[in-house]
């Protein structure tokens, strides 16, 4: 059964049918999910769902497109608070993404800081978005020693020298329906290059859908696409894939199942 360590079911594009397609997510080989959060609106949904659906986790954490969240008196005690959930595996989906021009740098960085000393005050793992953005990435974790509780780079989207620095400091790779593109040999070589205990499938529904859906609503019952071309490219069976990468999830996530 395969994990999907990150999606976005709280989006309004699955507003219509979230319920059905949750409750299908079984019978397609998807054991848990873990929704990510990405304002404080989506922490409310986030925990909302994972409240009502029992194989449901999620992440509570700031994306880095919305930093100006925080920027209101309150809202990071609200962050705090949710991220002691018991059903909330990690801070996320926490970061840096220098392809907009807002919010401002300076603001991205301050709350990106914040949220990973959070991390380690709770004792959870971090998960990371990091978008155009490598070397300010790296050197904020590494300041802050927030590698400490482990953790996953969502979407990795950088080359193999990049992976190496961040699987050095006990990262896991997070790996979805990019993998699957005709244009996607970067990814590819990574994922060739990275261990496969440092690797675990996502989604990030409803986005990135694997070929041949893509540019479609993505959800979790495509993951089975991506443990598809990793085995090629790993030469070893899918089995092999979802096995390894459920494990690893369970464990950077300290999920008990």
């Amino acid at each position: 059964m395969i994990i999907d360590t990150h999606a976005h079911y709280d989006d309004e594009r699955f507003d219509e049918d979230r319920d059905e397609l949750l409750l299908s997510m079984k019978e397609k080989g998807v054991e848990a999910i873990v929704n990510a959060s990405a304002s404080l609106k989506g922490c409310y949904d986030s925990l909302a769902l994972a409240e009502k659906y029992d194989f449901m986790y999620f992440l509570a954490g700031i994306h880095p497109s919305d930093a100006l969240d925080l920027e209101v008196e309150g809202n990071f005690d609200e962050i705090k608070r949710m991220a002691m959930h018991e059903r909330c595996v990690a801070v996320g989906e926490i970061g840096l993404d220098y392809y907009w021009d807002e919010p401002d740098r300076g603001i991205q960085k301050k709350w990106f800081e914040a949220q990973l000393d959070l991390a380690r005050e709770i004792k959870k793992p971090v998960n990371i978005h990091s978008r155009d953005a490598f070397a300010d990435t790296f050197d904020i974790i590494k300041a802050t020693k927030g590698y400490e509780n482990g953790g996953i780079i969502h979407c990795f989207s950088y080359g193999v020298e990049c992976a190496r620095e961040f699987l050095d400091m006990g990262f896991m790779l997070g790996i979805g329906g990019v993998l699957t593109f005709k244009n996607g040999k970067k990814l590819k070589e990574v994922v060739e290059y990275a261990p496969l205990e440092q690797i675990v499938l996502e989604t990030d529904c409803p986005y990135l859908s694997p070929e041949p859906f893509r540019g479609k609503r993505n959800d979790s019952g495509n993951i089975q696409y991506v443990a598809k071309q990793l085995a090629e490219l790993k030469n070893i069976s899918e089995e092999e894939v979802i096995r390894t990468t459920r494990e690893n999830a369970l464990r950077v996530y300290k999920i008990a199942r």
